[in-house]
């Protein structure tokens, strides 16, 4: 398929941009339907925003999250402090980071 640049009007800044034809090529190759809406450094803005929700064991997803409780228990196998995110129950054993894969070893 043929494939020429098209000018766009980025829907956050209201900017003219250009979807080249390599652009389209790419879209095409990954089996992308829809044209770009943003504009190349309203796409880059975007993007970085984004990265700062990235995954934190000690804060969850999202943002303005508030810390996620942590609870801390001796190790069921080997006695070392376990930091868990959820409440213990007294008839469930909790393993600490090294037990529980020597644990998921034995499966």
């Amino acid at each position: 398929m043929s494939y020429t640049d098209k000018s766009l009007v980025c829907r956050d800044c209201g900017s003219t941009f250009t979807f080249t034809e390599g652009e389209q090529e790419f879209y095409a190759q990954k089996g992308f339907t829809n044209e770009p809406s943003r504009c190349p450094d309203c796409r880059a803005a975007r993007k970085q925003g984004r990265s700062q929700v990235a995954y934190d064991s000690d804060r969850g997803y999202g943002y303005g999250r508030e810390p996620r409780q942590m609870y801390e228990v001796p190790c069921s196998q080997c006695g070392q402090t376990a930091r868990v995110p959820f409440q213990p129950r007294t008839d469930k054993p909790v393993y600490c980071s090294n037990c529980f894969e020597q644990q998921r070893g034995y499966r």
